[in-house]
């Protein structure tokens, strides 16, 4: 009876299915068995349970004759290269590269080395050492780096074996320390001399060479040796003459080669400053000009960009400081301290939104490792983090619960409306902390909290007095409009009548909701730092928005390449630049004055929101902007907000924000800017439009001036104006000020009926600065004074919605406008709404933020959505009475149904919610606890699953619910956790459009933002349907929301898995630059050379072909070596059997 023991050959592969690579039962092995006992060399058996492979394995090792290793060899090429790489790594597993390594030491001590074994054994351990991710130290361990080295330097003159050295010492140094090793043992000279200039004969050789040297290169020791010799300059001189010779494009692979090894070297500062010192960055960018001449080089253009990129020396921020210009002294803090503590910073960038890390490319590891899973941490705990005495101050934001409520014409008789807000104020010093002493001026800019947006007086209306001339200049002559028509003044003279009234006049008011008038009068209390003294045009007159869709912009192919290429002919033309300063917020000397250089275009951004430090005038038509850091911050450069004028019509003007700081953004993806003309505002269109072409957003050559450890990213995109010497205005995202939401509240409240809508403005407590930050409380005001129409008033339950907590999130702001006027509207869902719920609304919580142009802190230099679980009352008040108010209705029982903070999100597409589950983020977690256990209201889907199906802009399938360590101090996680509100969410909008639903492929405007603000309110009817009081038009305009109908609608994004954006079409990234040759690439050269005599070149060619076929797998080992029989024995015939099983006499 003979006993057979089965070849495993990769522990997952279906025993049921038949691959190609699967053997008969032949006789194989009978015959390689009766070969070796012929010779007198039994296989050597580990144990009874060896598998066939280590039986090979193991009688490689112990084989002594020629002809039997030979066998051997082939019968492991043979089933390695009849399947997938699951047999190579099969093999590793066992042992194989030890064995082989083992193998070519003996082989290659021997007095006389048999290269006839020697050849087989090299090549065999390329194809598998590539593929061994621990070759490098197991050949250190088997001392066989070093024995082939020593082959090589025997073999220099025969192209054959050389290439087969060079190939297992490129595996080799895929460990550092082997490249080290070689490099210590004179390693790169002995490679390096196998490199020449252009030549046609052992290009198999040379190509070897090449990649053998850009693998020894990984060692920066290494690194430092080939600069110290000068191999670098010779590299990029070798790599000029390849390319000047190569007019029939038969040596791409080799000019690749070459280029990855330069890119091996640039890894290293001291290997950039190598390759720019020996005149490379004029080769690379001389002769990547002409391969763009070229078809077919594209595989030579893209890493010879990436390459210049990579050593485009780093320059400091054209700035004196990293520090933000505008630095506001905090109470009881000195600004020495605070300056201390901005060159401390570390540089270390923000995470994009509240939640937008959730989507960068982190392993799922570090992910997990994120989510909660302290069930003690999960858990919500009520309990308030202040005594309560000190919630009873919050009273008097529940106006609507007092118990001496008497109904009238005006609501109140108890309180007066009309001066609310102003009396509120006064009324509130407890809750506003210690800032009513003057506060000191700062260093760098007048800071001080009574200094105003307008130093008139509330009733001043702006100054927009006109030169007399004709009338065309009366109110269309835009060149001299930021001088003349924007300039503020305490006095008008008399006679003369203001540009507000004549353009009112000629036009009228034409956006709801905005009146110029009541702006100008708002402004005039809006506390700034420096005292900003002029109203950007499009915040004063207002917007509509566009009548038609706006597309996502396509992208040009390559228009990052092209860019680039235009950057680095800066540094190569130094003597074509202008550079020269033409704004700067902190220097308003004569030298940034547009008289001096009256062909620049002129720009300014010292007004509400605004945000520009510094302009450069670069080329002819092209300006690098420069962004203002956060107050109190040298970082968060993100948000911009300027004007431009001077502009010539129909000329491409090339605008580059070069100091962002987020590795992606939307603007890679479809997203545009936006332009607001005054001129077209004038002429009854004034509207924000999406504008730019070429749009890209890429890491640049800037660094901050703190030091070279980080680097900055470009913005750039090219608008061609339509006007001559127009005046516009360029944002990141359609701008909101506070001075529009004051105007917008105080206009709100005069629209709405008082007998029907309870509406009442009040100041939850002063910023830093001294602003009010608004609550509003709005519900439907009770019938009757009946005791059951005033018990149901009481009863309501409370939503409480919140807003732009980062002052660059002007998105969450629309949004917020949405809520704000559906609530206040006559819609029978709104009327519904108002009569279910009591809404409190702080639509902003940061309008220091907002006001001083910040991206994302306040005025304490920090993150105010990072504050939620000790806030400070002196530092961030907002937050401290925000968490308060919430603790109050807690604490009378009635804690909020619902919370949501607006935001917005520059990274992700859609509208989607981030909520809280403990059941989800243990289940995520892969936690040991049960869950079953927990109880949980799964209530916290309803709303997202009624937004997917009646909001046109959101996705269900972006929507996330998990809990993160990382998010536990924001409001979201923490109105969970310690006020016990089950819905708690962040409800992120993007900056950009849709990729799902009848709004795809188009980006995202004002009016689907406010449409998203309106679906959001509609969305909480569904929580109260139950106890609605239906009638006819309720049910007309609700049905969807009621589930009364089940028509499917064509906006469901249920479909929808494009959560996160695929890879840019060009390298954001410019510091890694991958291997282009791959496994079956190398077996592609190997097979190759197996083929060549010792002395022929006729394979030579075959490498440099720019088309590469398809590997060919199959061994060609020894087919010159074996016999007849054995050749034979060797045959697969695919699909015949299942498995490889080896026994005494065969395989089956």
């Amino acid at each position: 009876m003979e006993r057979s023991t089965e070849v495993i050959l990769a522990p997952d592969a279906p025993a049921q299915v038949a691959e190609p690579w699967m053997f008969c039962k032949s006789s194989l092995f009978r015959k390689l068995r009766q070969h070796l006992t012929n010779t007198r060399v039994r296989p050597t058996m580990a144990a009874p349970s060896s598998s066939g492979l280590e039986v090979l394995l193991n009688t490689l090792q112990n084989a002594g004759d020629t002809e039997s290793m030979l066998n051997i060899l082939n019968v492991l090429d043979e089933l390695l290269s009849a399947g997938t790489d699951r047999r190579i790594n099969y093999m590793i597993s066992k042992g194989g590269s030890e064995a082989l390594l083992t193998a070519l030491v003996s082989s290659a001590r021997c007095y006389t080395p048999n290269y006839t074994i020697l050849l087989p054994l090299l090549h065999l351990l390329a194809k598998v050492g590539h593929r061994d991710r621990q070759i490098g130290l197991k050949a250190q361990k088997e001392d066989a780096a070093l024995v082939v080295l020593s082959l090589l330097r025997q073999n220099t003159k025969n192209a054959q074996r050389a290439a087969a050295c060079l190939w297992v010492l490129r595996v080799f140094c895929s460990s550092v320390t082997t490249a080290a090793l070689l490099g210590r043992n004179r390693g790169l000279d002995v490679v390096f001399k196998l490199i020449c200039p252009h030549t046609t004969k052992h290009l198999r050789t040379v190509k070897a060479a090449v990649d053998a040297f850009a693998a020894m290169l990984c060692s920066k020791a290494n690194c430092r040796t080939a600069i110290a010799k000068g191999y670098i300059g010779d590299l990029l001189k070798l790599y000029e003459d390849w390319h000047n010779n190569d007019a029939n494009l038969e040596n791409i692979p080799i000019r690749r080669a070459i280029m990855h090894c330069l890119h091996h070297a640039a890894n290293s500062s001291v290997g950039r400053e190598a390759l720019v010192a020996e005149g490379g960055m004029h080769i690379l960018f001389q002769t990547t000009q002409a391969c763009l001449t070229m078809k077919g080089l594209e595989s030579l253009v893209d890493p010879a960009v990436q390459l210049m990129r990579k050593c485009y020396p780093k320059v400091p921020i054209p700035l004196t400081s990293d520090k933000s210009a505008y630095i506001f002294p905090l109470p009881g803090r000195p600004v020495d301290c605070w300056d201390a503590d901005l060159e401390s910073y570390d540089g270390g960038l923000e995470e994009d939104s509240d939640e937008d890390t959730e989507n960068e490319e982190l392993d799922n590891r570090d992910y997990e490792d994120d989510l909660e899973t302290d069930v003690n941490k999960l858990q919500p705990r009520p309990e308030p983090d202040r005594p309560l005495e000190q919630l009873s101050q919050y009273v008097r934001f529940c106006p609507e619960l007092h118990h001496e409520f008497q109904l009238n014409k005006r609501v109140f008789q108890d309180l007066d409306s009309s001066s609310e807000v102003d009396e509120s104020a006064d009324e509130d010093s407890s809750l506003e902390g210690n800032f009513s002493q003057k506060i000191p001026r700062g260093r760098r800019s007048k800071a001080s909290k009574g200094e105003s947006l307008l130093p008139s007086s509330p009733d001043s209306p702006i100054s927009l007095e006109l030169n007399p001339g004709s009338e065309e200049d009366n109110h269309l002559q835009t060149r001299d409009f930021h001088k003349h028509y924007l300039n503020c003044s305490r006095n008008i003279q008399e006679g003369h009548c203001s540009m507000v009234d004549r353009l009112l006049e000629k036009y009228g008011s034409v956006i709801p909701n905005h009146d110029p008038r009541l702006y100008n009068a708002t402004a005039a209390n809006t506390k700034s730092i420096v005292g900003y003294s002029i109203l950007a045009f499009p915040d004063f007159w207002g917007h509509l928005p566009p009548q038609g869709k706006e597309p996502m912009a396509k992208r040009p192919p390559n228009a990052q390449r092209k860019k680039v290429l235009e950057d680095i002919q800066r540094l190569l033309c130094p003597e074509k630049i202008i550079n020269k300063v033409v704004f700067d917020m902190e220097d308003p000397s004569p030298q940034c004055s547009y008289e001096t250089y009256p062909s620049s275009l002129r720009f300014f951004s010292k007004f509400e929101s605004g945000n520009l430090q510094k302009a450069i005038h670069v080329r002819s038509h092209e300006y690098d902007l420069i962004l203002n850091a956060d107050v109190n911050c040298s970082a968060h450069y993100q948000w911009f907000y300027f004007e431009v004028s001077g502009m010539v019509a129909g000329v491409p003007y090339r605008f580059n924000i070069i100091n962002c700081e987020k590795g992606n953004s939307q603007y890679n993806y479809g997203m545009q800017p936006v332009l607001y003309s005054v001129r077209e505002a004038l002429e009854g269109k004034p509207h924000w439009v999406r504008t730019g072409s070429e749009i890209c957003y890429y890491r640049n050559h800037f660094c901050p001036r703190r030091g070279q450890s980080s680097s900055f990213y470009t913005l750039t995109f090219t608008v061609t104006f339509r006007h001559d010497d127009d005046v516009c205005y360029l944002a990141y995202h359609y701008p909101y000020t506070y001075t529009t939401l004051q105007t917008h509240l105080k206009m709100l409240e005069k629209s709405v009926d008082p007998s029907k809508v309870f509406f009442r403005q009040q100041n939850l407590c002063d910023t830093l600065a001294g602003n009010s930050c608004s609550l509003v409380t709005i519900t439907a005001c009770p019938s009757s004074k009946a005791w059951k129409h005033l018990h149901q008033l009481r009863n309501r339950p409370c939503v409480v919605l919140t807003a732009r907590v980062h002052p660059g999130e002007s998105n969450s702001s629309w949004v917020m406008k949405g809520t704000l006027e559906f609530l206040c509207s006559s819609d029978p869902v709104a009327e519904s709404l108002r009569e279910a719920y009591i809404f409190k609304i702080i639509p902003m919580l940061n309008p220091d933020g907002v006001i001083n142009g910040n991206n994302r802190c306040s005025l304490n230099g920090e993150d105010l959505n990072r504050q939620w679980l000790k806030p400070d009352l002196n530092f961030s008040p907002t937050i401290y009475h925000t968490k308060g108010f919430l603790y109050y209705l807690n604490s009378i029982g009635r804690t909020p149904l619902v919370f949501c903070d607006y935001h917005g999100h520059s990274r992700k597409k859609n509208v989607f919610l981030y909520g809280c589950s403990m059941k989800e983020t243990l289940w995520q977690s892969g936690s040991p606890i049960n869950t079953a256990s927990l109880k949980e209201d799964p209530g916290y889907r309803t709303i997202a699953k009624t937004l997917d199906r009646i909001a046109p802009a959101f996705s269900f399938n972006n929507c996330n619910y998990l809990v993160e360590k990382s998010r536990a101090s924001t409001a979201r996680v923490v109105v969970w956790r310690e006020i016990g509100i089950l819905r708690s969410y962040t409800m992120e909008s993007t900056y950009n459009g849709c990729n799902q639903g009848i709004y795809k492929g188009l980006q995202i405007g004002t009016h689907e933002m406010e449409e998203m603000g309106m679906k959001f309110s509609q969305s909480l009817l569904t929580l109260r349907k139950n106890s609605l009081l239906y009638n006819s038009r309720l049910i007309h305009h609700a049905s969807a929301l009621l589930d009364l109908n089940n028509q499917v609608v064509d906006h469901k994004s249920n479909n929808c898995y494009e959560d996160d954006e695929p890879p840019c079409t060009e390298e954001i990234e410019y510091s890694s630059f991958s291997d282009p040759f791959g496994a079956n690439d190398l077996d592609m050269e190997v097979n190759g050379n197996i083929h060549s005599a010792e002395e022929e070149d006729e394979g030579d060619a075959d490498i440099c072909e720019n088309v590469r076929l398809q590997t060919d797998r199959k061994s060609h080992l020894l087919p010159h070596i074996l016999p007849q029989d054995a050749l034979e024995t060797l045959t697969i015939k695919d699909g015949q059997c299942n498995g490889i099983n080896v026994g005494n006499s065969y395989y089956c």
